[in-house]
């Protein structure tokens, strides 16, 4: 009998797009659970509240049955990912910046829980230029943002930068 294929997709998701819906959509049909873990960045300004990003991201992926939204206040993924069960931790790649980066933190993560393996899915070509700070951006000085963020985080996005 095979366990249970368990996974951790952490990140700040603010605001959560397109290319992070794609890749836990692909995460979704590789294993049996997928958490999404949201979680602060420190070293960034944030748009929406962790309550926020948590409704948008569960909107999102409504649609996903074996997807479940959850915050991370504090302490580090592969703790969470122990305490959830999960022996994958999913990370997207749009590019080699993106692979660098990951690469390292897949190594640390790796010695501090020897039991989670970090799964990178590679972008798809559509989602590969986009980052949540460029749609901050575009929303900011009023362009659109629609081809990039579900239809929820569209229109809550409109409501942060155009309310009076």
């Amino acid at each position: 009998m095979s366990l249970e294929k368990i996974a951790l997709f952490p990140g700040s998701f603010d605001p959560f797009t397109n290319g992070h819906l794609n890749t836990v959509e692909r995460a979704a049909n590789i294993f049996d659970q997928v958490y999404i873990s949201i979680v602060t960045n420190t070293t960034k300004k944030a748009l929406f509240t962790l309550d926020e990003k948590l409704d948008l991201a569960q909107k999102a992926t409504k649609h996903l049955e074996n997807v479940s939204v959850i915050v991370q206040e504090e302490g580090l993924t592969v703790d969470l990912a122990k305490k959830l069960q999960a022996n994958f931790l999913v990370r997207g790649i749009r590019n080699a910046t993106d692979y660098e980066y990951e690469k390292n933190i897949a190594f640390m993560n790796s010695q501090l829980n020897e039991q989670v393996e970090t799964v990178f899915l590679l972008s798809h070509p559509e989602f590969s230029n986009v980052s949540s700070s460029i749609i901050k951006e575009i929303a900011y000085f009023g362009g659109d943002i629609s081809a990039f963020v579900p239809k929820c985080v569209h229109q809550a996005i409109l409501e942060k930068y155009h309310q009076d």
